[in-house]
């Protein structure tokens, strides 16, 4: 079974691109829903985060306190390098067993959908790679349509966290062109294509 990344700075649109394939009927892996529900339900993580984060990590109802724990990860490269490294092992071996799972199911591939595929080192567990490409003026406006408790210092602070465009478009194996100029439909249905015919070789 193949496993297929996909991903594109904020803004490109990686998200709906990712939702076509989930409606020809591929398995989708969504690691920030899912990174969220691991740091919710993964025992061993929870006491990993307690022990590095304090007992504040948590609330009374034992639900993740994620404004505490932006306050004290997200302004600090230190803190997050720490966050980052007790989170990302604990969702690739969640992604490790879903994998196992859909393989098992039969379906020729799978994506995984994350902003952070290079960034996190999760590129390394996955057979080819999806760029979704829309330029940086596209990107912006979209998100400040999409959030409006963004300002475009906020996005482009994201963004300065995020591989390059140009990087990401040399790294892919493939790129989805979002940038309004062509439609994207036609060009999910050739990958599609393409990784069913792989998947069974």
């Amino acid at each position: 079974m193949l496993r297929i990344g996909i991903t594109g700075g904020i803004g490109s649109g990686k998200s709906v691109v990712a939702q076509l394939f989930a409606v020809l009927g591929v398995p989708v892996y969504d690691s920030d829903s899912r990174a969220k529900w691991v740091m919710a339900n993964d025992m061993l993580l929870r006491e990993q985060l307690l022990g590095a984060f304090g007992p504040s990590t948590y609330d009374a109802a034992g639900q993740l306190n994620r404004p505490y724990l932006a306050q004290q990860a997200f302004g600090d490269p230190g803190r997050l390098a720490q966050l980052n490294g007790l989170v990302h092992p604990r969702v690739g071996a969640d992604f490790a067993s879903w994998t196992a799972a859909q393989a098992a199911a039969g379906y020729p591939y799978i994506l995984k959908e994350a902003a952070l595929l290079y960034e996190s080192g999760a590129y390394q567990t996955l057979d080819r790679i999806i760029t979704v490409f829309a330029p940086i003026e596209v990107r912006q406006a979209r998100v400040l349509r999409r959030d409006a408790h963004r300002s475009l210092a906020d996005v482009q602070a994201i963004m300065g966290q995020q591989l390059s465009e140009e990087e990401k478009l040399q790294r892919a194996d493939y790129v989805v062109y979002n940038d309004d100029s062509q439609l994207v439909l036609p060009q999910v249905l050739a990958l599609d294509a393409a990784f069913r015919a792989m998947g069974k070789q």
